[in-house]
């Protein structure tokens, strides 16, 4: 009888955790993810354009929601190091043109989060809580976290990308 209870209650338990992860609107989240995020994730996954580009992302803590911070097309992932702030944690939505050795082009998207080894835990904790619910909204399964901006190389992103 007691098993019995218990099998319910994890399984109440685990239907709670999956109800929970698969809302981006929930009262639990950490923060809101603003409908302009959202907008814009979508316009750049069906960008027609064959430019590298990159769509940077922050969280405003007073309102408690992702924020659209900039867009930035034909740009190449070192120039990012001079965009980013060095001292602010940032999600990073890149797609990159991607010639390979055999002269296909490909165009993958990857989600970038930048969080600074010295930042305030407060703020590490706000950015990585909603790291995970960003990645699900923007669909993307190639996900790579940086704690160095010198990190952000092309070598770098084309080691990842071929893994």
């Amino acid at each position: 009888m007691l098993e019995k209870q218990n099998h319910r209650l994890k399984l109440k338990f685990v239907q709670f955790q999956h109800n929970e992860a698969i809302s981006t609107k929930s009262s639990n989240n950490i923060c809101d993810i603003d409908d302009e995020v959202i907008g814009a994730l979508k316009d750049f996954r069906f960008r027609k354009s064959q430019q590298n580009a990159a769509l940077v992302l922050r969280i405003d803590r007073a309102k408690q929601k992702i924020c659209f911070s900039e867009l930035i097309e034909g740009i190449e992932i070192e120039e990012l190091q001079d965009i980013i702030p060095e001292h602010e944690p940032r999600y990073i939505v890149y797609s990159y043109k991607m010639v390979h050795d055999d002269g296909r082009v490909s165009y993958p998207m990857c989600f970038i989060f930048y969080t600074p080894r010295d930042i305030q835990m407060e703020l590490q904790v706000l950015y990585a809580g909603m790291k995970l619910v960003l990645q699900r909204e923007a669909g993307l399964t190639r996900v790579y976290e940086v704690r160095e901006l010198e990190e952000l190389t092309e070598e770098w992103l084309k080691e990842n990308l071929s893994r």
